[in-house]
């Protein structure tokens, strides 16, 4: 049996980004804003999302002499990217103190 290439979409982890304590929106402004948050996220990571994120995670439990260059540098593209994607999301909506988007592998 002959199995297919996987395309460069099937090997990336999928994620899902998920709008959390925004009062105020219908749910298609919350749809569309969760999609310009994921779509910024992976216009800035690429297939590299999950694997950037659960750097930070760790890098966020550890302290900084537990941690490599390489690690601080992922947890730092995270940073970045999180909060490119975050404005992007927010765009239209307009920002709240309480309101975030999660991210969990699927």
């Amino acid at each position: 049996m002959v199995l297919p290439e996987a395309s460069e979409d099937e090997l990336r982890e999928a994620f899902s980004a998920k709008l959390i304590d925004y009062p105020h929106s219908s749910a298609d402004a919350v749809r569309v804003a969760e999609q310009r948050f994921r779509r910024e996220l992976e216009k800035q990571l690429g297939a590299d999302v999950l694997p950037v994120m659960r750097a930070f995670q760790n890098a966020s439990e550890s302290s900084d002499t537990d941690l490599t260059k390489s690690e601080i540098a992922l947890a730092a593209r995270w940073i970045k990217a999180y909060d490119a994607a975050r404005k992007a999301g927010f765009r239209d909506l307009g920002d709240t103190d309480e309101a975030y988007f999660e991210v969990k592998a699927i």
